[in-house]
Order: structure tokens, then sequence, then C-alpha cells
């Protein structure tokens, strides 16, 4: 256990050797008596509180419905303390022995990330629960980061070398707050008196593990499992200034992938090697003009520190944050904000002036480049077309403070999982989809907005604050894609639901037209045919199906029906008529009643039927029945059917045309747009302006099997609009339909500003003298 490598801040635990079983068994069983003793004694203390806490909130109650909520839950803990907590600690306690078996524990075990619940697709009550729950693991997890890292690396060891990480380690916050959250299942309570324990388990279980793990650490490291560990072996190493941090907020996630996590520094260290030489290439041509004459002192004194920097930006930063909110956050402002973004280094130079009174000539080479290249990613922000003008005024306004990350952490730009990186990322995947129509309770702007306004208010030095507002974003995003989802899905249930009616509502009119064929029906029977059984057999594809015994029985009807209707001039076909009259008659019974005939205008119209087949076998009939067979078109009877089914008369009349007003004129099927209709998948957003109507967003939500129509719904999963693909396709031709970019923002960004820097004729604007 003592062997040691080049480095001490290197541990390679896959070429450490299995530990004997029966160590194994011991050290896990030392481990396993720590946590139930320290987890016992705060689980114990936690319940003590449970009472007070809820007979408090009881005394402060709204009303009586409320009050009883509480007292019932005072009623159930007690009840279920014990049961709840033997539950809690046999759990750790099995966790904690199945590390011996890492092989077993992770056929258990289903992926997770760290610090985060899987959320189902679950009412509000679970899924309020569920975020609760993630943003006490989160913000244990990062407290607790440098302790924890030690426990993980001394219990990888222990188990020859497995990987133990923050989501395998039973101890770890996220693992025994699933526990707890699963012992609290036992808990029948209100959603209230649940989010109460969850408080309490948060002041007094989670919050006392720091002693916990250093118990674990000392019983392992006098036990001689990694002595000479440095907890700080996964934290970012600055450069020159030191003032950096690692990219990550804690050191688990950026070791779970070291393969992927190599590979994005690669490509990341290529890309800012690409960056550093384009702006040399561009400062160049203008070296000797910055540099003096034969090595003369530049006027302005030394370079400025990066502590000056730092404190010039936080003067223009705080100028920002008064000078009131959302003070670029309206359409038609976003030139003057550009130029503000534009002219940031002369102001910032401005402003060290005015601090060490004396004005620096220019910054060092390397501060240079990242005031430009920051420079260039608010540009580029304000001309992307991907953000709604709005949004794009609102984000410009973090320019300062995330130069000020920049320079406090150069590996910003080189990381994709970069805190400040995946914060502005997620602003703007958010603010993509964002229109005042889809955002009436102005609930994104006014998260965006607050999100902005932290940033310019608070942001100092410290980085953490892009790590809580990054999970605070993310809760914000979990909870509006539950809500949308939930819609989304009512919606694509509606349409298909439509669609299925439409179909069957066009095989029924076919079933019946191609029946008809040439013959000439009298208005009675063909009225019957046209509305009451179309809909009946509208209704027997949708319940029952088109292979059906009942549907094929409906469609022999029509046969025997339209029979009926032709001219009988011999005995044999009279004959043959009366046999069919009695069949017709209790089908046609059933048929209206299945399309909600009522009982009397069933009789009605079959009294009518009986007059016209009288008049077809020759029989007498009176004057006032053959009137009555005359007004037959106008029969109100014959329009009586369910609200959610309309007469197929239109379909009959118009000879099977699908109804459609005005067909588009066909897009070839090589051209682009049709390709890009036919390339596009659930998720994709994009941006319509139509003739008369507000320029709105919308994503495409699905895609018909049926019909092969496109579903588009805004960003609370509230339909906007459903196209078939050639309509699509030329509004991508009009220029009336635009599809928006898929691709974060940051990458969006880097590739426009090496394309940029690529072109002779563009440069970075440099600071003017």
């Amino acid at each position: 256990m003592n062997e040691a490598g080049d480095s001490p801040k290197i541990v390679n635990l896959s070429q450490r050797p299995r530990p004997p079983e029966e160590r194994v068994g011991d050290l896990l069983n030392a481990v396993r008596g720590i946590a139930n003793r320290g987890l016992q004694r705060s689980v114990s203390n936690m319940f003590e509180q449970v009472d007070d806490a809820l007979f408090d909130l009881a005394e402060k109650a709204e009303n009586n419905a409320a009050q009883m909520h509480y007292f019932d839950g005072m009623r159930e803990v007690r009840k279920r303390r014990p049961g709840v907590e033997r539950s809690f600690l046999a759990t750790v306690s099995r966790q904690v022995g199945e590390l011996a078996h890492p092989a077993r524990q992770a056929a258990a075990d289903t992926p997770s990330s760290t610090g985060t619940v899987e959320l189902s697709l679950v009412a509000d009550n679970e899924l309020e629960e569920s975020l609760a729950i993630t943003s006490l693991i989160s913000k244990h997890e990062s407290r607790l980061s440098r302790d924890l890292f030690a426990v993980n690396q001394r219990l990888s060891v222990i188990c020859g070398g497995h990987k133990i990480d923050d989501a395998g380690n039973p101890v770890a916050p996220a693992a025994l707050t699933k526990a707890f959250r699963q012992a609290l299942q036992e808990l029948p309570a209100d959603l209230r008196v649940k989010l109460i324990v969850y408080k309490l388990f948060d002041r007094y279980v989670l919050s006392s593990l720091e002693e916990l793990y250093q118990e674990i650490n000392l019983q392992l490291v006098r036990a001689g499992v990694l002595p000479q560990l440095r907890h700080e072996v996964l934290r970012g190493q600055e450069g020159a200034s030191g003032a950096g941090r690692d990219a990550t907020p804690t050191g688990s996630s950026a070791s779970s992938k070291p393969g992927n996590a190599e590979e994005a520094a690669e490509i990341s260290s290529d890309l800012l090697h690409t960056l550093r030489s384009l702006f040399h290439a561009r400062r160049t041509p203008h070296a000797g003009a910055a540099q003096g004459v034969a090595g003369q002192p530049l006027p302005g004194g030394p370079l400025p520190s990066a502590n000056e920097l730092l404190g010039a930006l936080s003067v223009l930063q705080s100028q920002i944050a008064s000078a009131g909110p959302l003070l670029y956050a309206k359409p038609g402002q976003n030139d003057d904000l550009g130029n503000e973004v534009a002219h940031l280094k002369e102001q910032l130079l401005n402003q060290i002036g005015s601090l060490r009174g004396e004005r620096p000539s220019h910054v060092s080479t390397i501060d240079e480049d990242t005031i430009d290249l920051v420079g260039m990613l608010f540009e580029f922000i304000l001309e992307d077309r991907n953000l709604p003008a709005q949004m794009q005024a609102l984000l410009a306004r973090l320019q300062i403070p995330y130069l000020k990350a920049a320079i406090l952490d150069r590996k910003m730009f080189a990381h994709r999982q970069h805190p400040a990186r995946r914060l502005l990322d997620g602003l703007a995947d958010q603010a993509k989809g964002w229109s005042e129509e889809s955002d009436r309770d102005r609930r994104l702007h006014d998260k965006v907005k607050s999100i902005v306004e932290q940033l310019l208010h608070e942001f100092d030095d410290d980085m953490e604050i892009f790590d809580r507002l990054l999970v605070d974003l993310q809760q914000f995003q979990e909870l509006s894609k539950r809500r949308s989802e939930l819609a989304e899905q009512r919606v694509a249930e509606s349409t298909r639901g439509r669609e299925k009616l439409e179909q069957a509502r066009r095989r029924a009119a076919r079933e019946i037209i191609e029946r008809i064929g040439d013959r000439k029906m009298p208005p009675l029977l063909h009225g019957v045919l046209a509305r009451a059984w179309a809909n009946h057999l509208v209704l027997l594809l949708l319940r029952q199906g088109e292979s059906s015994p009942e549907f094929r029985s409906a469609l022999h009807f029509v046969d025997d029906f339209i029979a009926s209707s032709q001219p009988v001039s011999h005995q044999e076909e009279r004959q043959l008529l009366r046999q069919m009259l009695p069949g017709i008659e209790r089908n046609l019974r059933l048929g209206l009643a299945n399309v909600a005939f009522q009982e009397q205008d069933i009789e009605r119209l079959l009294a009518q039927l009986h007059t016209y087949y009288r008049q077809q076998l020759g029989e007498t009939v009176d004057q006032a029945e053959l009137a009555s067979l005359d007004e037959i078109e106008d029969d109100a009877a014959m329009l009586v059917l369910p609200d959610n089914i309309r007469p197929a008369a239109a379909e009959l009349s118009s000879d099977g045309d699908d109804g459609d007003d005005k067909e588009p004129e066909p897009i070839p099927l090589d051209s682009p747009e049709w390709l890009q209709v036919q390339s596009l998948q659930p998720g994709t957003w994009l941006e319509f302006c139509l003739p008369d109507e507000a320029m709105t967003r919308a994503k495409l939500s699905w895609i018909s099997p049926m019909s092969g129509r496109y579903l588009f719904v805004n960003r609370r999963g509230l339909k906007v609009a459903d196209y078939e693909p050639q309509r699509l396709a030329a509004l991508l031709v009009e220029g009336r339909a635009t599809v928006l970019a898929a691709n974060a923002l940051f990458d969006r960004a880097m590739s426009a500003i090496v394309d940029r820097l690529s072109k002779p004729e563009q440069s970075p604007g440099a600071a003017t003298e």
C-alpha cells in the first residue's frame, strides 16, 4: 500500500494490486461501522426536530385545512419514523458491503450523473420533490468535494482499482439522499410535510457529512490506504496568474470520462492555438507602431496587470448594473449596444488610466487576445439571428462579466464543460425558442433577466457563481421541459385523433362513392348514405377497424341499399325487394342508433322509406306522403349527428376531393429546401414570418406517420401550426420559414470568429490611439 509514483499528485489506481479478500472485508466493515454510527446519530437528531418544525408551521397555517395537513404529518412521522430509519440505514449498510463486489454492483446500478436525480414524466408534486432533492445534492457535493474526493480514492484502492466516484459512493450526498427518499416512500404525507423533512435532512444529516468523511479518511489512513494522498489532486493548475480553476465544478465529472476529456482538451487546445495565431497575424502589420522607436519605453507606463484589468472591469460592470434594469433590453437599440461591445477595450484602457493616473497605450498580448475574443463573441451574439432581438440585448450585457471570467480562468474558451460556457449556452438555448406570444407570463424572460442581473450585481472574482446560476437554470429548464412535454403529448394525441378521424371519413366516402358509381339515387336514399350511414362507417372504422365483421356488414348494407333504390319492373324484382326490406330496416335502425339518432327521428325516417318502397312496389300512396318525399332534402333529422362527427356529404359531392383550398406549387424533390424538410428531426426550432401574423418560433414536435404532416409547438408545448412537407418546403423557398441552428452558441461563435479572422479584409477591432 506504500507504492508511490513519480508525482505525489497522481494516484494510478489501475496498477494497484487488489487487497486480500479478508482485508477488504475488514476495511469496508470499518467504513460501514463509522457510517452507521454517524448516520444513525444524525438521522435520529433530525427526526427529533420534525415535531417542532411541523407544529410551528401548523400554528402559522393560513387556514384549518393546511393546519390539519401539518398535524396529520406529525402523526404519520411519529408512526413511520422507526421504519424509515431502519430502511435508510439498512440500504446504506448494504450498499457499502456491495463495494466488495464491484462487478455485481456495476451490473445492478443504472447510469447516473453526479448530483442529479433522474426525473420521470411525473405529476408536478413529485417533480417539485425531485427538484428540491437535486438542489440540495448539488450544494453539498460542491461543498464537500475535497473530503469526498479523498474518500472516493481510498475506496477505489480498497476495491482493487475499481473506480468509485460520487455517483457510486454509498456515503456520498447523492446516494444518501436517494436512499432516504426511498425510505420516505413509507410516509404517506402531504408534499409540504415531505419538503420540511427534506430540509431537516439537509440541515442535520447532509450538513454533518464533513465530520463523517474526515473520520472515514482518518481510519483508512491509519490502515495504510493512501496516507500521502493530496486532496487537491484534481483541482485546476493555473499558469501565470494563479487565478484560474478547473473547468468542471468538481473533479469527479472531469475524471469519469478521461478519454472524452483528453479528446476535448486536444480539440480545444488546437482551436485556441489557431485563434492566437490568427490574432498574431492580424497584429503583426501594426507591431511597429505599437512598439515605439528603438526600444524606447511605451507611453502610459507598464502593461496593466491582471488585477488592474479586473479592477477596471469591476468599475465598468458596476456602472452597467447601476444604470437600471434592462438598459439595452429593447428591440431597436442593439446597434447602440453593438458600439458598446466594439469599444470596450478603449473604455477599459481609459478606466485603467483613471485608476492609475496614466492611461496605458495597450495591454499584454494574451490579455488583448482575450479582450478581442470576448468582444467578438458578444458581437456574434448581437448578430446571431438564432436569438430574438430582446434576448440578444439581454445576453449582450454579460460581456464584462464574461471578460472577467476569461481573465480569471483562461480555460473558459478551451473546455466545453466549463460552467460559464455551459451557462451562456444554456441561456441561449432557452432564448432561441422565446417569443412574446409563448411567454405571456414572462417566466422565461424574467429568469434570463434574473441571471443576467445576478452576474452584473454579484460577480466579483468568485467563479462559483457560474455553478450556482447553472444549477438554477437547469432546474428551470427541467420544470419547463416537463410541463411542455405534457402539453406536447396532449397536442400530438389530439392531432393523431383528428387524423384518424379524417382518414376514416375519407375511407367511408370513397367506399360509398365507388359503390354508387354512375347510378342515380333518389334524394332520400342518397341522403341516408351520404350523412347518417357514412358516419356510421366512420365510427366502425375508428372503433372496430376495417377488417372487422361489423365494418364488412355495414358495407354489405350499402350494396343492398343502393340496389333497393333501383327501379323494379318485373314480379321477380318486386319479390326480391320485399325480401331485402326487413334486413335493410333492421340494419338501418342499428346504424342510426350508433350515430346518436333519436328514436322519434329513426321512426320518421323509416316511415319515409316505407312510403318510397311502397311506391317502388307499385302500391297506392296518398298525396301527403308523396309531398313529404319531395321535401326530404331539407329534413332536419338527417342532420342530427354527434358534434364530433361532421357529415361526409361534402366528400361525396366533391367526388372525394380532399378539400384543400389552394395547393402550393410543387417543390422539386431534389431542391435544397425539400431535402432540408426531409432531414428535419423532432426538436428542431424554426422561425416563421407569415403575412399578417406576428413572427413566431416553433419546435418540430411530431411527424405524422399517417399523413406525413409536421406538427410545430411553442416552448410551452402548445400547437402553433402543422404543415404538409410540400407546404413547409414552399415556406422555406419563400423565406417565410427559417431553420434555426441546433448546435451550441459558443461552438457557433468560435467557428464564426475563426472564419472572420481568416478573411484578410476583416480585423478584430484593435484599440485606437
